[in-house]
């Protein structure tokens, strides 16, 4: 199957897009990680959503915004772990979000476990160790 990155503006996403998207955080947010929170919170309207898809299913995704320190990468998650749809969504995300934004500066909050996963990135932590949604997070910035 061949896989298609699109970087899609909230207007610009087809409904099958948006179910897509819907299915693929509720899978590994609700069913993986069991993280009980409002998902549909309202950023989704003035974000920037960056997926891959494969045979129509999204299997990697996130979201840009506008956030009061800049501009912020949100519900980063794969389907599909080790196979290097996370960097590749990454990589191919970053130059859009900045163009869209016209930003050079991006933060997200990373679960610890993925710390290491963003610093190949070139991000770099910026907080202490909190808590979202009862997990453990820092704060890092590219």
């Amino acid at each position: 199957l061949e896989y298609i990155f699109k970087a899609k503006l909230f207007c610009e996403l087809s409904a099958r897009e948006l179910y897509e998207i819907f299915r693929a955080r509720q899978e590994i947010f609700l069913m993986e990680q069991n993280i009980v929170c409002r998902d549909a919170d309202g950023v989704d309207y003035d974000a920037l959503h960056c997926f891959i898809e494969e045979g129509g299913r999204v299997i990697a995704y996130l979201r840009a915004y506008k956030s009061e320190g800049g501009v912020k990468i949100g519900r980063v998650l794969t389907l599909t772990h080790r196979q290097g749809h996370g960097r590749e969504l990454m990589e191919r995300s970053m130059p859009r979000i900045k163009e869209v934004f016209g930003c050079d500066k991006i933060t997200l909050h990373s679960q610890c476990h993925a710390e290491g996963f963003y610093k190949k990135l070139g991000f770099e932590r910026c907080s202490q160790v909190f808590l979202e949604e009862g997990i453990e997070h820092v704060e890092m910035t590219s």
